[in-house]
């Protein structure tokens, strides 16, 4: 679907041969038609024609949608589902009054936190406070959580990061050995107070397999989370900066950690009017822009990696493999990894819950979800699980402590990181 709002034709590319629905983590929960992709659309169409007003069950099923893309890749007829509930998130953003606690929250995090690194570097200062004070021991103790209706979402907090990365923004990092790639290192948003060490880990593996790194000064949220909210105006402006940003250099490649982030970096076009100065600036960073284990699965891994004697299993991220059509690059780099052993589960194809802030916004399904997944994962005997993308990790991080499964947790250049330091 190119860029601008969805025609006729984007719509009746659905054929309701419901080949989507045993893929979709709601209709599968709940087994409702009006929680299925093809049910999904069906009401979006119908709100297009002017035949079904927005109102409380839309936006309700609207909601209710992880945004997983799992339909697209099992979809005979190509639809770009995708982008037809963004699209229909951002009518619901700009027609439909919400509640005034929802409303204010949802404007506050979305427009007066996201866009600004001052801001979200403050929110981390005192989420750290919260969590090492003894503060969040004292709240959970206490049983506030619970009356105020907070536990199930306090529990799915992330931790932040003792130092956060922020302060490596504008610095450049040489290759060890020769240089193969100068390439540019996306750091994502939340991910700078909750992931440093991710960052750090993903740096070290790319200069020790010949990357020279730049983490370019100025870039900001990629606006994922407000793509996915109905945000648009917001998530066009950083979509703007970032596209001045990053190519104001001539990078070989421009790579992120965070599938969630790379899938909306790679779809920047949708954001800007086609033919529009921006829409081509998008087409060509598009060119370059690259999830970190699909570029070192094309460069190749040249670092000697030491053995780990590991059983793991790797749970697909959602916006890598259905957002971004990757599946073999990740596997392909832990089968690297020597004395590893890849197990794959059931289901690992089925998004774990978290969707971006979906397990803070419907904290219920995504709980119920989680556990089917960890179900799956216990299945597997894996001593590690492994997956692509920041949200996940903090999800299945919930998972084996609220299941106590034990599992280790970690991203795939985690992986990769511990086997150059073994």
């Amino acid at each position: 679907m190119p860029s601008g709002r969805p025609t006729y034709e984007d719509y009746a590319r659905c054929v309701h041969c419901g080949l989507c629905l045993n893929h979709c983590p709601t209709y599968r929960l709940w087994g409702r038609e009006a929680d299925s992709p093809r049910g999904r659309i069906r009401q979006m169409l119908l709100v297009d024609e002017n035949r079904l007003a927005i109102g409380d069950a839309f936006v309700t099923h609207m909601d209710r949608c992880l945004d997983c893309r799992a339909c697209e890749t099992v979809c005979p007829s190509g639809v770009e589902y995708g982008k037809l509930i963004e699209d229909a998130r951002g009518r619901i953003e700009r027609q439909y009054k919400r509640p005034f606690t929802s409303s204010f929250v949802g404007n506050f995090f979305y427009r007066r936190v996201l866009p600004y690194p001052s801001r979200i570097a403050l929110a981390g200062k005192l989420a750290r406070f919260y969590q090492r004070s003894g503060l969040q021991s004292l709240a959970r103790g206490s049983g506030i959580l619970r009356l105020m209706g907070l536990a199930d979402r306090e529990r799915l907090m992330p931790a932040t990061s003792k130092d956060f990365f922020f302060s490596r923004l504008g610095k450049t990092y040489p290759a060890i050995g020769a240089r193969r790639a100068h390439v540019a290192f996306f750091a994502g948003c939340i991910a700078q107070i909750s992931f440093a060490e991710l960052n750090d880990a993903t740096i070290r593996v790319l200069r020790a397999n010949g990357c020279e790194v730049v983490v370019p000064a100025g870039q900001l949220c990629c606006g994922a989370l407000c793509v996915h909210a109905g945000v648009q105006d917001v998530a066009t402006g950083l979509a703007r900066k970032n596209l001045a940003v990053f190519l104001a250099e001539p990078f070989d490649a421009i790579v992120t950690n965070a599938a969630g982030c790379g899938s909306t970096l790679k779809e920047y076009a949708h954001l800007f009017p086609f033919g529009s100065q921006e829409y081509e600036q998008a087409l060509k960073f598009r060119e370059k822009m690259r999830d970190v284990t699909e570029f070192l699965a094309e460069q190749g891994i040249t670092a000697p990696l030491n053995r780990l004697p590991l059983r793991v299993t790797y749970q697909d991220s959602c916006h890598l493999l259905h957002g971004q059509k990757i599946a073999a690059a990740p596997r392909k780099l832990i089968q690297a990894v020597p004395g590893v052993e890849l197990v794959e589960m059931a289901l690992g194809d089925q998004c774990c819950g978290s969707a971006g802030v979906y397990n803070v916004i419907e904290t219920r399904a995504a709980l119920d979800i989680l556990a089917s997944k960890m179900d799956c994962i216990r299945a597997t005997k894996a001593q590690a699980i492994v997956t692509a993308n920041p949200g996940c990790i903090l999800q299945l991080r919930a998972g084996v402590r609220l299941h106590g499964s034990g599992q280790q947790v970690m991203h795939v250049v985690e992986l990769l990181d511990r086997a150059l330091n073994a």
